[in-house]
């Protein structure tokens, strides 16, 4: 039995990996599926086995999972592309006769109304018609999604939004990947459901707070109407199916779909998630 990562050289999946080998997984027993092995070079170099496929060439993923395998299913990138290539992995999983496929879906999973958890809400019935032993990671939103993003931020002194007084209930990356170790290292997952997200809610306008603490500039929430925030995606070259579909995020945001604070991932994890200012402290000193 291994323990596989998929999309294993991406932001999540690597730090999948490195929690992983932090919980002590001897390195020999997890298999990181890459598109690139030249990429996974230094997985490899500490002895991560490495298996070639791609979700976008289902020939690839049969050779990719191995029967009594423990699977994760990092959702793929190209949104609009995810239900063809979420299915090819699902099919490869169960003809290969995988012991658990986890997958990293959306916090709130059939419930969730926005248009980003289309595809997520589909994946997950496949997984369950496949009669797969599955782990649903439900995963909430990540900080590092506007943390990662500050250059603009700071050229305007503005984090500009349309969702308005919304809460959201993120946790670090790293909060997330250290919750998927520990649902493939560990027993009682299988044929569950987590939903995961930050200890606590924030608002974007205490985002902005947060950063005008931490940089001694006054930086403001612009929460501007939603065909205002479209121009202003697209106007800085977003495609616009990629733009309605933030703004249709942000209008989520607005709903509280993004502010449950069940608890799941601190359990999982075993410490409190990771707070707001510890990731912005971050990514303003690198």
């Amino acid at each position: 039995m291994s323990i596989v990562v998929t999309g294993a050289t991406g932001h999540l999946g690597r730090l999948v990996v490195e929690a992983l080998l932090a919980a002590a997984v001897p390195a020999e027993g997890i298999v990181a599926v890459v598109r690139d092995e030249e990429k996974a070079a230094p997985l490899a170099a500490r002895g991560v086995r490495l298996r070639v496929a791609d979700y976008s060439a289902p020939r690839t993923l049969a050779p990719a999972f191995r029967a009594g395998d423990r699977v994760l299913l990092i959702s793929g990138s190209e949104v609009g592309r995810r239900v063809p290539q979420h299915t090819a992995v699902v099919e490869a999983a169960k003809a290969a006769g995988v012991a658990q496929l986890a997958y990293t879906g959306v916090l709130g999973g059939p419930d969730a109304d926005f248009k980003l958890a289309d595809e997520h809400k589909v994946t997950e019935r496949l997984i369950l018609d496949s009669g797969l032993p599955y782990t649903f990671l439900r995963n909430g939103w990540y900080t590092e999604n506007y943390t990662e993003n500050l250059a603009p931020v700071l050229a305007h002194d503005a984090v500009v939004a349309s969702a308005g007084e919304g809460r959201i209930a993120s946790a670090a990356r790293v909060d997330y990947a250290e919750a998927a170790a520990a649902v493939l290292t560990g027993e009682g997952h299988l044929n569950k459901a987590y939903e995961l997200s930050g200890d606590t809610a924030w608002s974007l306008a205490e985002y902005a707070a947060e950063l005008t603490r931490r940089t001694g500039r006054t930086i403001a929430y612009n929460d501007v109407p939603a065909e205002t925030l479209l121009s202003v995606l697209t106007g800085a070259g977003v495609p616009a199916p990629m733009a309605e579909i933030l703004v249709d995020v942000d209008k989520a945001i607005e709903r509280g779909l993004l502010a449950a604070t069940p608890g799941d991932l601190a359990r999982l994890i075993g410490r409190p998630t990771t707070p707001l200012a510890e990731t912005v402290a971050k990514a303003l000193a690198s």
